[in-house]
């Protein structure tokens, strides 16, 4: 009976354990995932921040209070709104069939409508690619390899943003600063494999429409790997050669 009982006391305190364990790996998850959010739509973080991301020791600051509305430059949301648009986005001469959704996001397809349309992005790179194992996308539509965005270009509100924080692969997704709804700019982001970015205080990110062939030209981009660990430039340089939408 004693031998009976000390191993019914193992056996529930290795169960404790283990419960703890399981606990500290989801909230790590959790914080570096909050990290990449708020970063990867901005600029590329400090090997600090990122080394502390990991390490769970802190969350993202809060970013400045939202940007003013919608500068008269930006196109009217009903110039997209109820229609749907198809078109072309070729990344390193690979063609990406996409659609643009007009419906559920008519500000955002309006702006890439427009954009296309005046061929804004053309020869702009893909600045950013995180390979975590939750976090897979490739960030594209900076005026540079840094990241920099226009300056007197941005838009909002966030529209179409899943309200369960999951990004399934294909998505394509309106970059934009954390915690400001009105910060859209030009930068989109491709979803290349299923990925959860938690909201914060402004939402989670207008879903603009999705990636309907090609989408392996992304993930072999992503397979080659980035230059610093698993959040930052692109091994291999990606460029948009073309965006063209109907």
């Amino acid at each position: 009976m004693e031998a009976k009982a000390a191993l019914r006391r193992d056996q529930l305190e290795r169960r404790r354990r283990d419960n703890l364990i399981a606990s500290a790996v989801t909230v790590g998850a959790i914080v570096l995932a909050a990290v990449l959010q708020s970063t990867v739509f901005a600029s590329n973080p400090t090997a600090a921040e990122y080394a502390a991301a990991q390490a769970g020791l802190e969350t993202p600051s809060p970013s400045p209070s939202p940007s003013v509305p919608n500068a008269p430059h930006i196109p009217a949301p009903d110039t997209a709104a109820g229609r749907t648009f198809t078109g072309q986005l070729v990344l390193n001469g690979q063609p990406l069939g996409i659609e643009l959704d007009g419906n559920a996001a008519p500000q955002a397809a309006a702006v890439f409508k427009s954009l296309a349309d005046a061929g804004t992005l053309t020869g702009r790179p893909c600045h950013r690619l995180t390979t975590a194992t939750s976090f897979g996308v490739l960030q594209c539509g900076a005026l540079d390899l840094t990241g920099t965005p226009e300056s007197d270009y941005s838009w909002g509100p966030v529209e179409n943003a899943p309200a369960d924080g999951v990004y399934p692969a294909g998505t394509i997704a309106v970059a934009r600063k954390g915690n400001d709804a009105y910060s859209n700019g030009q930068q989109f982001f491709i979803v290349y494999r299923d990925t959860t970015i938690p909201s914060d205080s402004a939402g989670g990110y207008s879903v603009v429409g999705r990636v309907t062939s090609g989408l392996e030209a992304v993930q072999q981009f992503a397979a080659a790997g980035t230059s610093a660990g698993e959040d930052g430039p692109p091994v291999t340089p990606v460029t948009i050669d073309s965006l063209t939408v109907n």
